[in-house]
């Protein structure tokens, strides 16, 4: 895969530490927008740091993120079942940054059971979809559905739970998976799969599901 210059939101979580990690060692230049500088632990010839905050509108995001190849999105409210709409409060100024700045590619995490993966997933992830996470899946499917009208070259990755388990390069993909029980992915496979996509213009336009 050629080296690629990207933009990473989120970086400082659990699946954004994996995607600065893995794509530093892969060899791309990697930006990343930190509220709090200090959580930005890595030290790398080929990463900058940018001080700043999603939701802060497009106009502080533009500059920053002109010349990048790619827009990653692992921004989420950790273990807080409280969305604080985040999603809908960050996405807008998302995309028009990537807009004015012209930037094309955007993947984007959302998670298993927002919007139509409701309909694959097994019945004991659906009660928590419906009862502890449904504030923040609300939250996710506004801004899941902003980014499928914004007419860029959007990838939504919709991973089961997220574990901390290893790398193991071994997981399944697609717009509709058959899944039992509590079906879960690593964080460390979910930054694997973004990372081997970022180019793959078979996944424009998609909305896929990461599961063992």
């Amino acid at each position: 895969m050629p080296h690629v210059k990207l933009f990473v939101l989120g970086a400082t979580g659990g699946t954004g530490r994996q995607i600065v990690a893995q794509a530093l060692d892969a060899g791309h230049e990697v930006t990343v927008l930190a509220r709090d500088r200090a959580k930005v632990t890595v030290h790398h010839p080929q990463l900058t740091v940018v001080s700043g905050d999603t939701t802060g509108g497009a106009e502080p995001l533009t500059g920053a993120m002109r010349s990048h190849d790619a827009v990653i999105s692992a921004i989420g409210r950790g273990k807080t079942f409280q969305s604080g709409q985040l999603i809908q409060r960050s996405v807008p100024g998302i995309l028009g940054a990537m807009q004015a700045s012209g930037v094309r590619r955007l993947v984007f995490t959302s998670a298993l059971g927002v919007g139509a993966s409701y309909q694959d997933s097994p019945l004991l992830p659906k009660i928590f979809f419906n009862t502890l996470l449904r504030g923040i899946y609300a939250d996710k499917l506004l801004g899941d559905d902003l980014i499928r009208h914004s007419g860029l070259d959007w990838t939504i990755v919709q991973p089961a739970v997220l574990t901390d388990g290893p790398l193991t390069r071994t997981y399944r993909t697609g717009e509709h998976l058959r899944m039992s029980g509590m079906p879960a992915i690593s964080r460390a496979d979910t930054a694997h799969f973004i990372l081997d996509r970022i180019n793959d213009q078979a996944t424009f336009g998609k909305t896929l599901i990461l599961a063992n």
